[in-house]
């Protein structure tokens, strides 16, 4: 089964977590690149303002979520939600992954409400879901974690 890892990162959190999920599954990564500058205080700021509003965003990538069997979607959490980028992601390529993953990761605990955004945006339920928290990628307390996941997958 051929996997891609496909995911978002402001600061970098969720990419070390996307680059150890690819690791593990032998999986492709691809970035997505936010055309919005979403650096600094005010990126933060507009950032959950449009994740909050379910805003979409332009977005770049590398790879087609249609050659891969499996997609993982690894994005932050911002006000509840995944971000703009993963918004988007996952609604440009609607119909194209037959089996998705998610990851998050959060300084909250709410893994609820964006686990159910995510569904509601890709219309299907995901094989597996990990949440992370931020200080648990920041320790690097999350190895564990990403095997269990990864198992989940079955590749």
């Amino acid at each position: 089964m051929k996997a891609l890892v496909a995911y978002y990162s402001r600061t970098g959190t969720t990419k070390k977590v996307a680059e150890a999920v690819a690791k593990e599954l032998s999986a492709d990564l691809d970035e997505i690149i936010d055309e919005k500058n979403r650096g600094g205080p005010l990126g933060y700021i507009t950032g959950g303002r449009d994740a909050f509003l379910k805003k979409q965003t332009t977005i770049r990538t590398q790879k087609n979520p249609a050659d891969y069997d499996l997609v993982v979607v690894a994005t932050p959490v911002w006000a509840d939600l995944p971000t703009p980028a993963a918004r988007t992601y996952i609604e440009q390529n609607k119909g194209k992954i037959r089996k998705n993953a998610f990851l998050i990761t959060q300084g909250g605990n709410n893994q609820e409400k964006p686990l159910k955004e995510l569904e509601l945006i890709a219309e299907m339920k995901p094989a597996a879901f990990l949440a992370l928290r931020t200080k648990e990628v920041a320790d690097g307390e999350y190895s564990a974690k990403v095997k269990e996941f990864a198992g989940k997958l079955n590749i």
